[in-house]
């Protein structure tokens, strides 16, 4: 028996014979941090990579805020994304500036997942697709500002496309 396969067996065995129950775990509690109200360009189709079908979607601007931060999302960011062929996964990477109302800009970068299962395609169907949509940001703000504590967290967000914007409700895990 080789190195590797030792811990493998020892890591089953813990995790197996630990006896411990989710109930016995306290889920981290999270905090409100902002809501990014993001508009987008029309999206670019790039076509079938290795990796799936790439699409670019050009960041417009928008604004943001939340107790203690707010300003305006920066033109000039896009979201990268890469399609399955079935089109039920999307990964994506958005990378933008945003640019608090005392002039401090906030580097972004927001990696996530998009699933969806169900048909959105029939239009006769009243099924309409279940989708999971969640990133998590990593802020990258001048140490020397209000807006450091930022550099210091993780934090998970919620998308909700809506009408004429993305709403990016950002929450820091305590």
């Amino acid at each position: 028996m080789n190195r590797l396969q030792f811990f493998t067996i020892l890591i089953i065995c813990c995790v197996c014979y630990t006896g411990v129950s989710a109930q016995e775990f306290e889920a981290p509690e999270l905090e409100f941090t902002c809501e990014l109200k993001v508009t987008i360009d029309p999206p670019m189709q790039l076509g079938i990579t290795p990796r799936g079908k790439r699409v670019i979607i050009p960041i417009a601007g928008g604004t943001f805020e939340g107790p203690g931060l707010k300003g305006t999302v920066l033109k000039g960011g896009a979201d990268y994304q890469y399609v399955s062929l079935d089109g039920e996964r999307t990964e994506l990477n958005a990378i933008y500036t945003i640019k608090t109302d005392d002039n401090v800009l906030i580097h972004v970068q927001n990696a996530g997942l998009i699933l969806s299962h169900g048909s959105s395609d029939d239009s006769h169907s009243d099924v309409l697709p279940e989708v999971y949509f969640r990133t998590a940001p990593q802020f990258e703000a001048p140490v020397d500002s209000d807006y450091a504590w930022l550099n210091n967290a993780i934090f998970i967000c919620k998308p909700v496309p809506k009408k004429d914007y993305i709403s990016i409700q950002v929450w820091k895990v305590l």
